[in-house]
């Protein structure tokens, strides 16, 4: 793999954000314009619907079961995610402003491309959506916002563009693959989201390795309040996790489980990467890059089994166990993975997203191979996993294989297509920032007087490497 500093950097040719933004806009338009209709519960339809099924009120309309969930897994989206990503000291404004970009820019094409897989209706050929494919598409996104972690500060805005456009391609299909074919179950995304997103970033990060990113160095940390501005993305992501792994399980006793687990799980992970933070520091104080990520380490790795019986005390287990894993992954993986594998990984999220995504798939296998009559009863364990129709013969111990393999599929889909994508995005004509000129606001947004020339400002924070262990 040739560095990526050869490439040819005065080409004439480049694709302007301006051209691409109007261009993705019209096509979405008309594409929209052939494709998607309101389904059966947000139609004027929706009285008759009503009456031919008898339904008694509005009130059981699917909008207000999914609508509080829908909000706050947007909020995590587009606050979670976008202020997480402020931590760098001169790329808060990419930070927050980039992922509101492709945030926006991927939910439109993901309600096309998981339409097409989930809710097209063969007798119009149109796209019926609701409330839940709002909730999906952000689910869609959210796997190439944590791509975006990998390569934060070292791509242009037409790149990350591209990053979503295939990203969200890709999650379709494995999407698909591992829910309906597979049949493997996935609530809180897991598999589905971490573990793919998780890797598709790593894979294009490697593809895109900078030899000479050591000239950004002075720029490749964070100062007191972006650091504050990062926690707060941190705080939104732990409050609202429990609706994230819950938002689109079965209504009652499914969705309960869910949140349940998921608040345990993330409690759990809190106290742990507080000790191990302290416990391999300098005297003892705590690293707030732990504190930003690895705290919610343990929403990542409940998702698969979220829904399942994994009782409460599991839930602290494994949270327990992500706590560890994530933070010690912060302190030696990652250093690890930049100076033998190549493998810059701004944001960390091998340790917030990949690791603690496998586990979760892990756990979801355990848990779903060990299922019983006994636990679930009769209704409730063909409820949980849907042994339905094609499906009504499995067992759970055969569960607990298709839930390993859905895991194998995330894997692969996310390090073959990260790095087919990362091949594209080392063609010389999307503007990518030089070596020296990374993890800086000023080559992509308009910048106060006052901010334009400052001096260097002592490194407090750096994700990729930890000098004090």
């Amino acid at each position: 793999m040739g560095d990526l500093c050869d490439r040819e950097k005065n080409t004439n040719v480049r694709i302007s954000l301006p051209a691409v933004c109007f261009v993705w806009q019209i096509a979405m338009i008309i594409l929209f314009g052939v494709f998607i209709r309101y389904n059966e519960e947000s139609s004027p339809f929706w009285i008759e619907h009503r009456k031919a099924n008898n339904i008694s009120s509005d009130i059981e309309n699917d909008f207000y079961f999914r609508y509080p969930s829908f909000q706050d897994v947007h909020v995590m989206i587009f606050v979670g995610f976008g202020f997480l990503m402020t931590f760098l000291k001169r790329y808060s404004f990419g930070g927050v402003g980039f992922n509101f970009l492709i945030a926006a820019f991927g939910l439109q094409w993901a309600l096309l491309m998981q339409g097409w897989f989930h809710s097209l209706d063969y007798s119009d050929g149109k796209i019926k959506i609701g409330v839940e494919n709002l909730i999906n598409a952000d689910f869609c996104v959210a796997g190439c916002l944590i791509a975006y972690g990998a390569v934060l500060g070292k791509v242009s805005p037409v790149q990350l563009m591209v990053l979503t456009l295939f990203g969200i391609t890709l999650f379709a299909v494995e999407e698909y693959i591992i829910l309906n074919l597979i049949h493997a179950r996935d609530a809180g995304g897991s598999m589905v989201i971490h573990t793919f997103g998780g890797y598709y970033g790593l894979s294009i990060s490697w593809m895109l390795y900078r030899p000479n990113l050591s000239q950004s160095n002075r720029l490749q940390g964070s100062v007191y309040h972006s650091d504050v501005f990062a926690m707060i993305g941190t705080l939104f992501l732990w409050m609202f996790w429990p609706s994230f792994n819950s938002a689109i399980t079965d209504h009652g006793d499914g969705q309960h489980r869910a949140a349940i687990n998921t608040y345990l799980a993330l409690a759990s992970t809190v106290l742990t990467t507080v000790a191990i933070s302290s416990l391999f520091q300098k005297h003892g104080k705590l690293d707030m890059v732990h504190i930003q990520n690895s705290t919610l380490a343990g929403g990542v790795a409940v998702g698969t089994a979220a829904e399942f019986m994994l009782m409460p005390y599991g839930s602290l287990i494994v949270g327990f166990c992500c706590g560890i894993i994530s933070t010690l992954g912060y302190i030696y993986i990652t250093p690890f993975m930049e100076k033998h594998l190549k493998i810059q990984d701004t944001c960390g999220i091998h340790n917030l997203h990949a690791m603690p995504g496998v586990i979760g798939g892990v756990v979801g296998a355990i848990t779903a191979a060990a299922a019983s009559e006994a636990v679930y009863g009769h209704e409730g364990l063909i409820n949980t996993f849907d042994f339905e129709d094609a499906f009504k013969n499995m067992t759970p111990t055969r569960q607990g294989g298709h839930q390993a393999a859905g895991l194998c599929v995330a894997i692969c889909f996310g390090v073959g297509g990260g790095i087919i994508v990362g091949c594209i995005l080392r063609l010389p004509i999307w503007g990518d920032p030089a070596d020296d000129n990374c993890f800086d606001d000023e080559p992509y947004w308009e910048l106060p007087d006052d901010e334009e020339s400052i001096p260097p400002v002592l490194q407090y924070n750096n994700h990729m490497r930890n000098k004090d262990v």
